[in-house]
């Protein structure tokens, strides 16, 4: 047994070691990261390499300095975070979050800290429509885990109240204008998903023949419905077409400035 730990790569230690930090049972940790135990379990066999998108989300399990390790694997290096971020000035003071560089010109009104904590926030090759549009279907069933993430967005940690579930995806259509325009990128936290928790929230909703749909969820004396913001498109009644799923809720998005 330990010969055959020895030859494992070195993914699947790392895994194996971090589980063991943090103290949790295969399923609760398959939990945090919003993968099966099986998937796990075959990344700690070392038999399957996990996603960019997981190793993005062990990193951010992870925390300072172990991250950088995962985030890596994934792709992503100190200066994808300097990308997406403005340059500093000769007059602005830069702080140090581990390798990354964050441009700081108030630090005295970051309370309690002398570092800025980011989330690396995957970027999905996957679009998600507004009414009049198709959104992607990821194949025949839902399955995000399964899309390749294309682009990293460093967002500060009080923006995501649950790192190891949240992604980003683009948005294709207006029917959601001028809040949501086409071409933007939205947020998703996929561990909100209680319909009765999200009435009058911008959730991801997916259906079959529709694919991946952004709105506004509400529901009415009980009655399930999809609202665009221009209300020129007529709402979707969701009634009880299990067909339908709440992939998550929009925490947040961004506009390209023209």
């Amino acid at each position: 047994m330990p010969l055959m730990k020895a030859l494992s790569p070195e993914w699947s230690r790392r895994i194996l070691a971090l589980r063991a930090v943090l103290g949790l049972t295969q399923a609760a940790f398959a939990s945090r990261l919003h993968y099966s135990a099986m998937a796990l379990s075959r990344w700690e066999r070392g038999t399957h390499e996990p996603s960019a998108q997981a190793y993005i989300q062990l990193g951010n399990l992870a925390g300072d300095p172990e991250c950088h390790w995962f985030w890596a694997r994934a792709g992503l290096i100190s200066a994808d975070f300097s990308r997406m971020l403005a340059k500093p000035t000769d007059k602005t003071e830069v702080a140090r979050f581990s390798q990354i560089e964050i441009p700081a010109t108030n630090r005295e009104e970051i309370s309690g800290s002398e570092t800025v904590k980011l989330v690396a926030v995957p970027v999905l090759a996957a679009y998600a429509a507004t009414a009049g549009e198709a959104g992607d279907q990821i194949g025949q069933v839902l399955d995000l885990d399964t899309v390749p993430t294309d682009d990293i967005i460093a967002a500060p940690n009080g923006w995501c109240p649950n790192p190891a579930s949240t992604t980003c995806l683009r948005v294709r259509g207006i029917s959601m204008s001028p809040l949501i325009n086409d071409g933007d990128i939205i947020a998703v936290d996929s561990a909100q998903t209680n319909p009765e928790l999200l009435s009058g929230k911008i959730v991801v909703t997916w259906q079959k023949q529709r694919g991946l749909v952004v709105s506004r969820f509400l529901c009415v004396h009980g009655l399930q419905l999809l609202e665009c913001e221009n209300r020129e498109y007529e709402r979707i009644t969701l009634g009880k077409n299990r067909n339908w799923r709440i992939i998550g809720c929009v925490l947040w998005w961004v506009h390209r400035a023209p």
